[in-house]
């Protein structure tokens, strides 16, 4: 047993494994995040200098992540806020408290210099952004595609809608406030604005086809 797992022991006692591990796991999250503090690229962060700055041995970190990618993943998810929990009375409802998560997410990125560096570096990794995308941003985009085909089965979008062109017109323009564009306003409301915006588009009922020259004119008589 190492350091950080004796003193997790110690404070848990016997018989109580979750907690010691509990303890163990977070040592190991917050010395990457001092890492990162200290201004240490990604690609400079290996397991075995985790462990040391953890107090943990490299065993102690593979039984936990299967390698840095796993590990930097739930750094990433550790310094973002939790998921939001949708209150389920309508599809608007729902698509609201989607977007301002990502509004507040956008906010915490700004005001933390390291997170922001992180996401830079782990875009030129392969392998760290898959492993990222499949456990932090596919998630997430069940979660929107599934808020709206209860939409579209509820009547409140027209069935004809491709639901993942129509996710995207949701999440795109808060995406490209709170990640592209860090002059960009991320003020309170703003979700309420694109949710509505991009409603009524959608709304059930008859459409008039568009076509660049403007409406069909009407007949003449005659």
């Amino acid at each position: 047993m190492d350091g950080a797992e004796r003193e997790a022991a110690g404070r848990g006692g016997p018989g109580r494994g979750r907690p010691r591990s509990e303890a163990v796991e977070r040592s190991i999250v917050e010395g990457v995040m001092k890492l990162l503090e200290d201004g240490v690229p990604l690609a400079d962060i290996s397991i075995e200098r985790v462990a040391r700055i953890a107090g943990v041995g490299k065993a102690t970190i593979y039984r936990r992540w299967s390698g840095r990618e796993e590990l930097f993943c739930d750094v990433l998810r550790t310094s973002e806020p939790p998921d939001p929990e949708l209150p389920g009375t309508s599809m608007r409802a729902d698509l609201v408290v989607l977007l301002e998560s990502i509004r507040e997410r956008g906010l915490a990125n700004r005001s933390s210099a390291i997170i922001h560096n992180v996401y830079a570096q782990m875009k030129s990794s392969p392998k760290l952004w898959a492993a990222y995308h499949a456990a932090v941003i596919e998630p997430r985009r069940r979660m929107s595609f599934e808020v709206l085909r209860r939409g579209q089965e509820n009547g409140e979008i027209r069935p004809d809608v491709d639901i993942d062109l129509v996710n995207d017109l949701f999440t795109g323009p808060m995406l490209v406030r709170a990640v592209l564009r860090q002059d960009a306003g991320l003020e309170e409301g703003l979700a309420e604005r694109i949710v509505d915006t991009v409603l009524q588009g959608l709304a059930p009922g008859p459409r008039t086809p568009w076509s660049p020259s403007g409406p069909d004119p009407a007949p003449t008589a005659g």
